[in-house]
């Protein structure tokens, strides 16, 4: 009982100390004497860090000085945000192994590759990836890391030596520059000089999107297996180039909250995460256990936040012979705050992260032998238990989209191969060209099991995230998990786009078949430049080739443009968009006739995106993402603070991502509506649906969950409410190839993803329900029994007419972060086709 109460008064009172009288020592260890010639934090920012929110900038000058002063560090830059920020990297280790890096390095990845057993493991340095702050507002991490670097690079004698001299660490102070440089605007611009720790003061409520994310609004924690985004692609690189043992990802959580470090909850691990890997996870909590013990700080471990979705930093590298380990420490959101633990200061949250980034490599550092071997072990025991043959994935009439799920796999240095020949197997046919072989016998097959893999057995109900991610389904792909190799082509070692052919010049008119992942790109430059299209509502065969449903017919008569000048244009669309675009010399087409008026004019679209308070940032994010780089489509946010204001008749389309119910009212609602009834569509996502039906945009008729507790204690309840939640699974959907929405899918069949509880009731006219789900439509992912009992038969889409206008509903997110490449034209099918439907 004395030491707990030792331990809340050091809490409480050091945090005002700390914010009254801080100074260096508050932080660093003090049985360490420090090289003067190393530039302290406050010398470069002009204050010791947790006086103010240190910016990016601030935080990279002094990284840069930090490199420039010390032989300890070298400094990279790996890229840069979608604002222009470098991505940089800090390697730190002594100044001898700097001498010897390149080869540091080509020992340590041959751990992970064929002879391992030969390497002598007790004389190599582990190697710790050591990353902070990637949601931009939980800021502790950076600022922390201001703190370790200097450490490393200042800290001398016997113990920081021995750790150089055994240890690489690959350091990456700001994971989120964008959104980190965000927060600390907001942080300090706010700040009064009289620190002021109410909740409600304006300084811990940052205004919408807040900080946490990058500039696209996507939570960058979420996209280490996807691969999506430049800061992502960076950090993955570097765990390519390295494979370090030890990964750890520095976060913060609500204000009443203490410290949290893994393992987590033991049940909700993923199954092809070794045990080993939770046990070495556990043995090097111990050590941050000690080093909080030792300034008296609380924390507690193994009973929150999960190990099964590989997406996040602390997962990720358990799947490939490393150990990820996550930081959640109590957040100050400012300065200083009041909490249930009483006033938690800024200073005291980078105190306790940075005491876990140095115990973290007192840990790696004592148990490096031991890690060395576990991932030595983790790869040869992969390629024992791999299986013969391959993974197949392709599609004959979207090369684009394989070619992109083929883009993340080498990022992930998976071998892949081109096809052979053409194949067909399990019902599915496969070409060369628009197809891909992966072996499996490989060194991250487990890695490949885990992406491709369907599971519906789990051992617990609750996930922190998703429950299903398999990619060739993400993709819309055809796929075999049971080839052999002897299809395997030429193997690939620098990915190319799939060739398209450039269209020869017509003077009658030109065809774009809509299958293409980049199509909707390509006609919205069309449309763009002037010229007139029309898109197929019917298929037809011209020559001996048949076009589907959704083809772009261009007229080369009666244009704005002459026919070269037509010509030059659409070679250069095919080459940017990587569509084919095919010359048509007759309009006397088998089936329907080029001059049909089952061809419908189409013309450029000019849309809106509601954003602000109300609307979930992550899926107006998305939206806003895809448009501007993947279609290269201008796309307006219009904040709905000023939608009072707005002038909607400029545009041609709206969307209203997923919102809160109260994001809009009565007003704005007449406001919409009165646009939709004069020629607008409207287009929402998920929540929107039940505001939809409030407001009498449509009529809707929901099934709902009524399961009751019975026999749950007041202990279980959370679980037991949790446990009905889709956080995010995977289901099959029936379509109606001819209704507009689904132009350019060749199969009746896709795979949706879904993280909601709205079962919308099938329409009773059945073409009024063009997407519907299957009987048994679990694909991959948790459900519980109940709400899989309510799925079968609703559907996922809506479409309802107001006066000259069109509302359309999607129940599940058709952009899912920016991977979900296969829906993604359900949304480009509701801008552009709207009024065909």
């Amino acid at each position: 009982m004395r030491t707990i109460i030792f331990a809340l008064f050091l809490f409480l009172n050091l945090n005002l100390v700390a914010q009254e009288e801080l100074d260096l020592s508050y932080y660093l260890p003090q049985d360490v004497t420090y090289n003067s010639e190393i530039p302290k934090p406050q010398d470069i920012l002009g204050y010791v860090p947790g006086e103010w929110h240190a910016s990016h900038d601030q935080i990279l000058n002094y990284m840069r000085a930090l490199a420039e002063a010390s032989p300890r560090i070298s400094l990279e830059n790996r890229g840069h945000t979608f604002e222009g920020r470098p991505l940089i990297l800090l390697t730190i280790t002594s100044e001898e192994n700097h001498q010897n890096l390149e080869e540091i390095r080509q020992q340590h990845v041959a751990l992970t590759e064929h002879g391992s057993e030969n390497l002598n493991i007790s004389e190599m340095p582990i190697v710790v990836n050591q990353g902070f702050s990637i949601h931009g507002n939980e800021a502790s991490g950076a600022n922390a890391a201001i703190l370790a670097a200097y450490y490393l690079a200042a800290a001398e004698g016997s113990e920081i030596n021995d750790l150089l001299n055994n240890a690489v660490i690959l350091f990456d102070p700001v994971f989120n520059p964008d959104g980190l440089q965000r927060f600390a605007y907001w942080a300090n611009t706010n700040k009064s000089a009289n620190i002021n720790p109410d909740p409600q003061d304006r300084e811990y409520s940052e205004v919408w999107p807040g900080g946490r994310t990058n500039h696209y609004w996507f939570d960058m924690n979420r996209d280490w297996l996807p691969v999506q985004l430049p800061e992502s692609r960076a950090r993955i690189e570097t765990f390519h180039k390295w494979y370090p043992n030890i990964l750890t990802d520095h976060h913060e959580m609500g204000s009443n909250s203490s410290f949290f470090f893994q393992p987590g909850i033991p049940s909700r691990t993923h199954p092809l995460t070794p045990d080993l890997n939770q046990a070495l996870t556990k043995e090097i909590g111990t050590y941050h256990a000690a080093a909080l013990d030792n300034i008296g700080s609380l924390y507690y471990t193994e009973e929150n936040y999960d190990d099964f979705y590989y997406g996040k930093g602390s997962t990720f590298p358990d799947i490939q012979g490393s150990i990820g380990i996550l930081f959640e420490q109590g957040s100050s959101r400012g300065h200083a705050q009041e909490t249930d633990n009483g006033i938690l200061t800024f200073p005291f949250t980078i105190r306790n992260q940075f005491t876990a980034a140095l115990s973290t490599l007192e840990a790696a550092k004592e148990m490096r032998v031991k890690l060395l071997d576990y991932q030595r072990n983790f790869y040869q025991n992969a390629r024992k238990e791999a299986e013969k043959g391959a993974y197949v994935f392709g599609n004959t009439k979207d090369a684009s989209s394989a070619y992109h799920l083929a883009e993340i796999l080498k990022r992930h240095q998976v071998e892949i191969h081109e096809l052979q020949e053409e194949f067909s197997q399990n019902g599915e046919t496969f070409k060369p060209g628009s197809s891909y072989v992966v072996p499996k016998m490989q060194k991250n097959q487990r890695l490949l099991k885990a992406m491709f893999e369907r599971r519906t057995e789990f051992q617990d109900s609750l996930f922190y995230d998703i429950s299903a991610w398999s990619f060739p389904l993400a993709f819309n792909l055809d796929f075999t998990e049971d080839a052999k190799m002897n299809v395997a082509g030429q193997k690939i070692d620098s990915l190319s786009r799939p060739a398209v052919d450039l269209p020869e010049k017509s003077e009658y008119a030109y065809l774009m078949e809509w299958h293409p992942y980049e199509a909707p790109k390509a006609l919205n430059a069309i449309l763009n430049k002037g010229l007139r299209a029309k898109v197929a509502m019917q298929p037809f065969t011209a020559g001996n080739r048949r076009y589907d449903y959704g083809t772009i017919l261009i007229p080369a008569q009666n244009q704005k443009m002459d026919a070269d000048e037509i010509f030059d244009l659409l070679k250069q669309v095919a080459e940017d968009s990587h569509v084919e675009i095919s010359a048509a010399d007759t309009g006397l087409t088998g089936g329907v006739n080029l001059g049909s008026n089952q061809f419908r004019a189409l013309e450029p679209q000019k849309v809106a995106l509601l954003v602000g308070d109300g609307i979930t940032p992550y899926d107006a994010g998305e939206i806003w993402h895809l448009f501007d780089q993947r279609y290269d489509m201008q796309i307006t946010k219009l904040d709905l603070s000023n939608f009072s204001r707005a002038d909607l008749s400029r545009y041609s389309d709206i969307i209203l991502s997923n919102s809160w119910s109260s994001a809009l009212g009565k007003d704005e609602a007449e406001k919409l509506k009165e646009w939709v009834r004069r020629g607008g569509t409207l287009i929402a996502y998920k929540n929107a649906a039940r505001w939809f039906d409030r407001n009498e945009f449509m009529d809707l008729e929901f099934k709902e969950n009524e399961v009751q507790a019975k026999n749950i204690s007041f202990e279980q309840r959370r679980d037991f409410r949790g446990a009905q939640g889709i956080g995010g699974a995977i289901f099959e959907a029936k379509q109606d190839r001819s209704h507009p929405i689904n132009f350019g899918y060749k199969d009746d069949k896709i795979a949706l993803f879904r993280d909601t509880t709205l079962f919308v009731e099938a329409d009773s006219t059945s073409y009024n329900n063009p997407i519907k789900y299957t009987q048994e439509p679990l694909l991959s992912g948790y459900i519980s029994e109940e709400n899989l009992e309510l799925l079968p038969e609703t559907v996922p889409f809506k479409h309802n007419s107001i006066g000259r206008g069109n509302v359309i509903l999607f129940t599940d997110n058709t952009n899912f972060r920016a991977f979900w490449y296969g829906t993604n034209k359900l949304l480009m099918n509701a801008i552009f086709f709207g009024d065909e439907m």
